[in-house]
């Protein structure tokens, strides 16, 4: 065999084990090794997001003899790195005959078949070890992991999904469900943690009365049994002499981000119709929070969400505009624009504006009132992160009370049970290792 010949080898190596090890052993025997390592914007637009960056993935990568060279692969698409190289060789394990990488691997052999090139495929070996540490990935998730992680998807994906959860339980449902069909795949990428729906689940009302210090007490809980961003509903954020202290809680814990609305006083829910007693904040003011909020955390990956709340209270498109401005300027990373119309229309014209300025953040979308809009159009429309916000909750009420009507009116349970989750499931959806 022609030592000469290039061989490409396309990996992800979030955790470098023997499987990776293995491939590139065998494929020394052909050739030059060429590592095509995935960036974290490759990785996500198949699986989730790799528990290590890519710099420091490329960093191990280097430490392995017998490579040649090491590139990065930016799209989960390999044609422009196949016509780059024209490797006489692609080595791949056999596992990615199935799934959502199906369709990749038939476009790399005809890719390949242009120069006549090969596939070789490596027999995927199963490894329980590997499989175990799988599931317990979310012990390596440690508070500065998490923190980061959602800067990362930022960086990475065209929209970061992100969906409330107002328990523990609903967070593990949130961390685990995924979507996968064809060459399709999604999650949601983060866990937005609700005032809302923390107050409602709590017996309170959507006030401030469940405070903030409690919510934040409860997140432990939370944090234990999830590895995914959490983004926290803050409301106004509270006095802003005791902002630092919850900025810096936040960040010990491993929350990724906080959400402070430019709304004064005691709290009124923003999809209320009547909102005369709620007051906006000055500019200066809020700008001053945001200031201070930036300068109490310990690291820029820590997020402050600035959340305007013009459209809400009836001002105009202007008075939005030089908000965000000015918010952006006091150091906000991303400029939530809340709306209660049932259209996408008063966010669309803010962000076809903003997108204008110099001063530009990604923009955070929260549809609940405009339920219709795609996350397609949000894209197209500037916005890069969108938040479902109360609607795990509002599933569920429906559903519990439905349920306890049927046992008060069949004096019985036996009619509700084709209707709801086994005993053995429920039960194994927290296993006991």
């Amino acid at each position: 065999m022609k030592k000469n010949k290039n061989i490409y080898v396309p990996m992800g190596a979030d955790i470098i084990h023997s499987g990776h090890i293995n491939i590139i052993s065998k494929a020394k025997r052909f050739g030059n090794v060429i590592i095509g390592l995935f960036s974290d914007k490759a990785i996500a637009e198949y699986k989730r997001l790799p528990l290590i960056s890519y710099e420091k993935r490329y960093e191990m990568m280097k430490s392995i003899k017998g490579i040649k060279e090491i590139i990065k692969q930016d799209t989960w698409n390999y044609r422009k790195n196949l016509n780059l190289i024209k490797p006489d060789y692609v080595i791949h394990g056999d596992d990615w005959k199935k799934g959502v990488q199906k369709k990749r691997r038939s476009e790399v052999i005809k890719e390949l078949s242009k120069w006549g090139g090969k596939l070789i495929e490596i027999k995927y070996t199963y490894n329980p070890k590997i499989k175990n540490f799988n599931k317990k990935k979310k012990f390596f998730y440690g508070p500065e992991t998490r923190v980061s992680r959602l800067k990362r998807l930022i960086n990475s994906k065209k929209i970061v999904r992100f969906l409330e959860s107002h328990n523990p339980l609903t967070g593990i449902m949130v961390d685990q469900i995924s979507f996968s069909a064809k060459d399709k795949f999604r999650e949601f990428d983060g866990i937005w943690s609700s005032s809302l729906t923390d107050s409602v689940s709590n017996g309170k009302p959507d006030n401030q009365a469940f405070e903030i210090s409690s919510r934040i007490n409860n997140l432990n809980n939370l944090l234990e049994v999830t590895t995914k961003p959490i983004l926290f509903d803050a409301d106004n954020g509270g006095m802003k002499e005791h902002l630092p202290f919850t900025i810096r809680n936040l960040e010990r814990y491993g929350v990724s981000a906080i959400a402070i609305e430019d709304k004064t006083g005691l709290k009124s829910n923003s999809l209320f119709s009547d909102q005369s007693k709620a007051k906006q904040d000055t500019i200066k003011n809020f700008s001053e929070k945001i200031k201070i909020a930036c300068n109490s955390r310990r690291s820029t990956d820590f997020l402050i969400v600035a959340r305007i709340e013009s459209f809400i209270l009836g001002k105009d498109l202007n008075d939005a505009l030089k908000r965000a401005d000015a918010y952006s300027k006091a150091g906000a990373d991303l400029i939530l624009i809340h709306s209660k119309i049932d259209s996408p229309k008063e966010i669309f014209s803010f962000s076809r504006k903003f997108a204008k300025s110099k001063y530009f953040k990604p923009l955070v979308a929260v549809p609940s009132t405009y339920s219709k809009v795609t996350e397609e159009e949000l894209i197209k429309n500037n916005f890069k992160v969108v938040i479902y916000a109360n609607h795990l909750l509002r599933a569920a009420y429906p559903a519990m009370e439905s349920a306890a009507l049927k046992i008060l009116k069949n004096s019985r349970s036996y009619e509700l049970e084709k209707n709801i989750i086994t005993i053995k499931k429920i039960l194994n959806i927290i296993p006991n290792n």
